[in-house]
């Protein structure tokens, strides 16, 4: 496995099963376990470690299937169980940092609904792919229950894979955004960036949507440029990861600097800063007087860990 999928989310050698979901009559002779996800969130074991997985359709009066692969000759089953009431609801629900953890009495003893950004660098690549990809496809069900093309209410298919409209024939299948983040560097200094409503000390690397008709390369230069006043030249991939929150695809990608001077767009972004390679050491030693690394196990992180360790190749 190259260095690259060792980031969160990547790298879990998940089987998808493909052909389950085009003979549906194979997917019902094999055993079922399901990963209940209440408003996104995974349901973890009692050591919050691991995915707590449940044996057969449980919860099967909510919500749809949707076949996330094969695991050990069983089909695996995400379920967005959302309607049930459970306990432990917080203030902090869908919030920045959400450290609340739901429980039912039906549940297995222990077990809880936990935030995947809070969790994610708890779990195995397994079942990172396995709560992300969860995460995505159920995210794009509750929000695509409707044909873009004629307004009719769509019907679920091919295991959870695809939505049909009998309006006007269209079949839908789950979306991924594309996002390019950039690791921007010039000489010894990287280009480092805070977007509005992000709490106070945290910055990561400059982020943006890819548009159509444009290339990775373009799009770095572009948001950059658009974020920043900062003109890029020589662009390189380095990684890439799956981030469901709701549905985006990063492509972390490497761009060298061409100018320095900063002027923000302050709709874009609320500061932008250049950080040394020693200031960052300081930040990710937790002793900078003001910047907070970014989140652990998003790829902004990776990419900054690695170039500050010289390991990005």
């Amino acid at each position: 496995m190259k260095h690259a999928e060792t980031v969160t989310f990547g790298g879990g050698g998940l089987d998808r099963a493909e052909d389950l979901r085009r003979h549906p009559e194979i997917l019902e002779t094999l055993p079922v376990k399901t990963l209940p996800m209440w408003r996104g969130k995974p349901l973890m074991n009692a050591a919050r470690d691991g995915l707590a997985l449940m044996d057969g359709h449980a919860f099967a009066n909510l919500g749809t299937p949707v076949l996330l692969g094969r695991v050990e000759e069983a089909a695996v089953f995400a379920r967005d169980i959302s309607r049930l009431e459970v306990t432990g609801v917080a203030d902090t629900l869908g919030a920045f940092i959400d450290d609340s953890e739901q429980t039912h009495s039906d549940l297995p003893e222990g077990t809880a609904f936990c935030e995947l950004r809070q969790m994610m660098t708890r779990l195995a690549a397994f079942d990172a792919e396995l709560a992300a990809t969860a995460r995505g496809v159920l995210e794009w069900h509750r929000t695509h229950g409707f044909c873009a093309n004629c307004g009719v209410e769509t019907q679920v298919g091919k295991a959870g894979w695809m939505r049909a409209c009998a309006g006007c024939g269209r079949a839908h299948f789950p979306r991924t955004d594309p996002v390019v983040i950039m690791l921007v560097t010039r000489g010894n200094s990287v280009l480092l960036g805070r977007s509005p409503g992000w709490p106070d000390g945290f910055f990561s690397c400059l982020a943006g949507f890819m548009e159509p008709g444009e290339t990775m390369e373009a799009a770095v230069r572009r948001e950059v440029w658009e974020e920043t006043g900062v003109r890029v030249g020589p662009v390189n991939y380095l990684a890439s990861q799956p981030w469901p929150f709701p549905g985006s695809l990063m492509f972390g990608a490497h761009g060298e600097a061409i100018s320095e001077t900063i002027e923000i767009d302050p709709e874009e972004i609320a500061e932008a800063l250049w950080l040394s390679r020693e200031e960052l050491a300081e930040v990710f030693a937790g002793t900078h007087p003001r910047i907070l690394p970014a989140r652990e196990g998003a790829i902004a992180h990776f990419l900054l860990k690695n170039w500050l360790a010289d390991t990005l190749t």
